[in-house]
């Protein structure tokens, strides 16, 4: 599911796909937790499935993911905060359509960076 470069990232950040998300879907190593988890909220809007579970590390990781259908209507990002030098957490409100309802994903999530690269652990979700 490509698309064009000059196309805005679903990620909000208002950029561009290719200079944004893109670089790290094609294999950049995301630089923060934050531009991980945008990329990974883009990569949920673009059905990039390999690349979600690339990127959630190995102790966390599902087998599959599941596969309803969603339609992801934006995000924001709330809060992104170090925890430590390789770790960090990011608060976000993920908006999506699912079964005809709209729905809010109220989540703060754990990031861990190993060998460079952060991954997603887990997260709590806000009620």
């Amino acid at each position: 599911m490509g698309k064009a470069a000059a196309d805005v990232c679903p990620c909000g950040s208002g950029q561009p796909y290719a200079g944004c998300c893109g670089r790290w879907h094609a294999g950049e190593a995301a630089p923060s937790a934050e531009a991980l988890m945008r990329s990974r909220y883009c990569a949920y809007v673009l059905g990039l499935h390999d690349y979600l579970l690339a990127t959630w590390h190995a102790r966390t990781r599902p087998a599959t993911l599941d596969e309803a259908p969603t339609r992801w209507l934006g995000l924001e990002v709330k809060r992104h905060a170090a925890t430590g030098d390789d770790s960090a957490t990011v608060e976000f409100v993920a908006r999506y359509r699912a079964g005809g309802r709209g729905h809010r994903l109220h989540e703060t999530s754990r990031f861990l960076r190993e060998d460079g690269r952060w991954y997603y652990v887990d997260g709590d979700f806000a009620g």
